[in-house]
């Protein structure tokens, strides 16, 4: 998923070394499973096999991928398309083959934007199936792929009977189970950049806190509705939610 991820445990726990080492363990094959199966970048994952497909044909996949489209929908929905998994075209429009930014004629952005829209796709939960209503649809789970995978890693956790944790994807997504052991029990302290001059603390227990790149990294943020890079009125944006999906 092209970051770093990472897990935080108290260092007062009742596991000892050893056992958090192999929950851990688990934890990052897990990882590695939900990639193979998210990333558009992978050729045999569902979602590059989605992208190949012509209109009118359907896929078989599997249960991630079920869920982070079924989320994206009922996302989409709420937002009045400000948050669309369809934007992968309009993303390719305004960067290079080697990642950097161009700025894209007005054709290109019509065919692109003619290729977005969560109306080009259908989701079969019952069947665990996808299928394509358009030509050239390019979905891109970027925005909810981290999180999903942090939630599931945070599963395997509970799993081992482990509820303190701190989840980090990249420092961009974190997802907070518990809290370290001490006096208050808060939660853990997770700072969110780039918000204001005077940063505060938040502390989390058994909720997600995600952000944006940074504004000063270019188009890497495509509103679907105007077809053209957000245009950020601070440096970063946050959102929480209960889960890290969501958020």
């Amino acid at each position: 998923m092209a970051t770093e991820f990472t897990l935080l445990f108290p260092s007062d726990g009742e596991h000892d070394i050893d056992y958090l080492s192999r929950a851990a363990t688990e934890c990052f094959c897990e990882l590695d499973r939900i990639e193979a199966e998210l990333s558009r970048y992978k050729p045999n994952s569902d979602i590059a096999r989605i992208n190949r497909l012509l209109p009118g044909e359907v896929i078989r996949v599997g249960m991630a991928t079920i869920d982070c489209l079924g989320l994206a929908l009922a996302v989409a929905d709420e937002t009045s398309g400000a948050f669309d998994v369809t934007v992968g075209s309009l993303m390719d429009a305004y960067r290079n083959r080697d990642g950097s930014e161009r700025i894209p004629g007005s054709e290109e952005l019509r065919r692109a934007g003619k290729v977005t829209g969560g109306n080009l796709f259908e989701v079969d939960r019952g069947r665990l199936a996808v299928k394509v209503l358009g030509e050239g649809v390019s979905l891109d789970l970027g925005g909810v792929g981290k999180g999903y995978a942090l939630d599931q890693m945070g599963g395997v956790l509970e799993n081992w009977s482990i509820f303190d944790a701190l989840l980090n994807a990249g420092d961009s997504t974190v997802l907070a189970l518990g809290a370290p052991s001490g006096e208050t029990r808060q939660g853990w302290p997770v700072r969110a950049e780039g918000v204001s001059e005077n940063e505060g603390i938040l502390m989390l227990s058994n909720y997600s806190l995600s952000g944006s790149g940074f504004l000063e990294k270019g188009a890497h943020i495509i509103d679907p509705r105007s077809r053209k890079p957000a245009r950020l009125k601070r440096l970063r944006t946050w959102a929480s939610a209960p889960t890290a999906a969501m958020a």
